[in-house]
């Protein structure tokens, strides 16, 4: 471990091809450099092990999870290097129909200690044509998923989880100092949105983010925006790459997040409350007439 309580995070940016071999491949190699760098957990990006929209293709090169190649090597990488690997997802045969949008959280002994399915599917029309259907093959997820990590707890999501607020608040409000989001993130919606939706992620939590993210010009001609992030509790940039595959790392320092939230407490002052529907006329108009 890094220093007097502190971590040293480390993302892998890649573009992930259709060949899982070959993404297998670029992973192996960036693992073994952050290593080398002093890292103790390593994510990767969403899709990490095959980025394909043809359904036919992508169910030839997929297994379920006892089986899957990537996932049983990175679990003996960890464990030959002793640390913790954060596969940000794989696409995983649930069924002859469907797969999930698989996260995987592995201890230094190569243990599995967490899987969560990605929730919200990423169903929607862009302009200039570009359509994504996630849901006609991918199976949404239920469950929130926290994992207890050496240095706090981790919130695990994934890319357009991003933009549904009230998962990272549950999260946050069951422990979570850091909240994962990899990410293969359009090039259109991520020049738009990404770091401003990261950032509050971040600042309305009072939590760290690490997004490992794909980015460029992909096999499948899909174009991805890049751009992995580390953000602080306070919303900071730590470390941010760009477009192309390498290795993003900033130490973390977990007492940030408590420092963050005795700031601006709002995880205490969170209240619950109905939404009435509007009057036929404005509200004080309504009580100076003395209506029943």
């Amino acid at each position: 471990m890094t220093g007097s309580g502190t971590f040293k995070v480390a993302l892998i940016a890649m573009r992930s091809g259709r060949d899982p071999r070959g993404n297998l491949d670029a992973v192996l190699a960036a693992v073994d450099e952050a290593k080398r760098a002093g890292a103790d957990y390593v994510q990767t990006p969403e899709m990490t092990n095959v980025m394909e929209v043809k359904r036919d293709r992508l169910f030839a090169s997929i297994f379920s999870d006892e089986s899957d190649p990537t996932l049983a090597t990175l679990r003996e990488v960890a464990r030959k290097l002793g640390i913790i690997i954060h596969i940000g997802s794989l696409a995983i045969k649930a069924s002859p129909e469907k797969a999930v949008n698989r996260s995987f959280l592995i201890d230094r002994s190569g243990e599995i200690v967490a899987r969560y399915d990605k929730i919200h599917m990423f169903d929607v029309d862009l302009a200039g044509g570009e359509s994504y259907r996630e849901s006609n093959t991918y199976r949404p997820g239920e469950l929130a998923v926290i994992a207890d990590l050496p240095w706090g707890r981790l919130g695990l999501t994934v890319c357009y989880d991003l933009r549904f607020p009230a998962l990272y608040r549950a999260l946050a409000e069951a422990g979570a100092s850091f909240l994962a989001i990899p990410s293969a993130f359009t090039r259109q919606t991520g020049e738009a949105h990404w770091h401003v939706l990261i950032r509050a992620r971040a600042i309305e939590n009072g939590c760290f983010v690490f997004a490992a993210a794909q980015g460029g010009k992909h096999e499948n001609g899909r174009e991805t925006f890049g751009h992995s992030l580390i953000v602080d509790p306070w919303g900071r940039v730590l470390a941010e790459g760009g477009s192309e595959p390498g290795l993003v790392m900033a130490e973390i320092d977990p007492a940030e997040a408590a420092a963050a939230r005795a700031k601006i407490p709002s995880l205490r002052h969170g209240r619950r409350f109905e939404l009435v529907e509007p009057m036929a006329e404005p509200a004080y108009l309504h009580a100076v007439r003395g209506a029943p």
